[in-house]
């Protein structure tokens, strides 16, 4: 179960067992004692694999990044850099294990802060973007919590306005009841992937995840 707000990073014991798995051509770690999420959200394996095929020689830029596992699969696609942002150290030092067990440290810049603050003050320019945000995260920015049906726009935009000529964002979200803003497709090129990046294996369940392709219009 993906778990929002301050339940996402509840510890359920102190055990510190890692497994190592492999997917695509990469190893991560994976813990199934630890915390109530392991480390890899298992229905978003299409979405990684796409972008380990589109990140050649591109600038890719992670948000709420979690373990970095999608950054991991853009580094092994040849990624020309990587920038990671997500709140918890916790999940930032895991990340950082799961690009050193590939092989990967310079050139992937793993950075710990509110994503929206982080955006607003970011100038960096990115040809790939991947979104993948909790229902609910405690947010500086957004009176405390942000919510990702309210403040999916802002976000977007924020990111958006990151993109660089000819860049591709995929945004992703869990959130069954969630809406995109009708108002986004009038700015933006907006195509929902949802079933191109579901396996067989979760094909009983097609509201595991929702996903979108953004470009510029």
């Amino acid at each position: 179960e993906r778990q929002t707000g301050t339940k996402q990073y509840q510890r359920q014991a102190a055990q510190g067992e890692f497994m190592e798995v492999s997917e695509g051509g990469v190893k991560l770690l994976v813990n199934l004692t630890d915390y109530l999420d392991t480390g890899l959200f298992l229905d978003h394996r299409p979405l990684r694999l796409r972008l380990q095929r589109e990140a050649a020689g591109k600038r890719f830029l992670n948000l709420f990044c979690y373990t970095a596992t999608a950054t991991v699969h853009a580094a092994k696609g040849g990624a020309r850099s990587t920038t990671s942002v997500d709140l918890s150290k916790t999940y930032l030092d895991w990340a950082r294990r799961n690009l050193a067990l590939n092989g990967f440290s310079d050139k992937h810049r793993l950075e710990q802060g509110d994503v929206m603050a982080w955006l607003g003050e970011d100038r960096g320019e990115y040809e790939l973007i991947f979104i993948d945000p909790p229902t609910f995260s405690n947010s500086k920015r957004m009176e405390g919590v942000f919510d990702v049906q309210r403040d999916h726009v802002e976000l977007l935009d924020l990111a958006m306005a990151r993109l660089a000529r000819g860049g591709v964002l995929y945004f992703s979200n869990n959130f069954r009841k969630f809406q995109l803003d009708e108002n986004l497709m009038a700015r933006y090129q907006v195509e929902e992937i949802s079933a191109q990046t579901l396996d067989a294996d979760f094909a009983r369940n097609p509201k595991i995840h929702r996903a979108w392709r953004f470009t510029a219009r």
